[in-house]
């Protein structure tokens, strides 16, 4: 596994890591799952959680870990749980501090089986994350369905948001929509300081990308103060 750091702009904090899986040849997380036939999609997601969670632990995480996961591959949430919360049992990890993130740009098969699952994982007390948001097949009907607690917009925005005002339109609006239904907004992909003062300026909070810093394979890299040079 390999953790990135999301940080908080508001006291220059790591908010959290999201892992990301690795090959052990160097692959990239998206390489890794294109080898993934879909009999091995459940196994699959249910070894990443573990490892991420063990990883996570050995490594020290003090804050949050983000967790992707498959809602194709989970056929009932309280039965696929059972291996993650082992797992964070097992390892000593607090399950508060678990973020479970699903991309909205994935093809839900069934709408109702993703709400069900992310109010399952609600009432365990981890935390819920919708990623790409405004990229993919969900968007509003899943947001008006189930607030989560994170929403990450798309890096589709977030690309060019400095010089683009039909961007910073959109996203001002996404910011109110996650302000009127209780949901935290992480921007990521961002990789230049223009990119993350305009956003900064649209009151985003949270921050993952190059820009403080890229995945760690097998460790949890800190920010280091430079990294705000010339960012106010």
């Amino acid at each position: 596994m390999a953790f990135q750091p999301i940080v908080d702009a508001r006291d220059r904090s790591v908010f959290g890591y999201e892992a990301l899986v690795r090959g052990a040849d160097g692959a990239s997380a998206a390489q890794v799952i294109a080898r993934v036939l879909p009999e091995q999609l459940y196994r699959f997601d249910q070894t990443c959680r573990v490892k991420a969670i063990e990883t996570a632990a050995r490594l020290g995480l003090g804050q949050r870990l983000s967790i992707n996961f498959f809602p194709n591959a989970v056929y009932e949430p309280a039965t696929c749980i059972r291996l993650t919360l082992a797992a964070a049992q097992r390892c000593g990890f607090p399950t508060e501090r678990l973020l479970f993130e699903t991309a909205e740009s994935e093809q839900v098969r069934d709408h109702r089986h993703l709400t069900r699952i992310f109010r399952d994982y609600r009432d365990r007390g981890f935390l819920t994350a919708i990623d790409d948001f405004g990229a993919g097949y969900a968007g509003l009907n899943l947001l008006a369905d189930f607030q989560p607690d994170v929403l990450k917009l798309d890096i589709g925005l977030v690309r060019g948001v400095e010089t683009s005002p039909a961007r910073q339109a959109i996203i001002g609006g996404v910011m109110q929509m996650a302000a009127a239904v209780g949901s935290t907004v992480i921007a990521e992909g961002v990789e230049t300081a223009g990119q993350y003062r305009a956003l900064r300026a649209l009151g985003v909070p949270l921050f993952q990308g190059y820009l403080f810093g890229r995945p760690a394979l097998e460790a949890l890299e800190g920010i280091t103060p430079a990294a705000w040079d010339g960012l106010d």
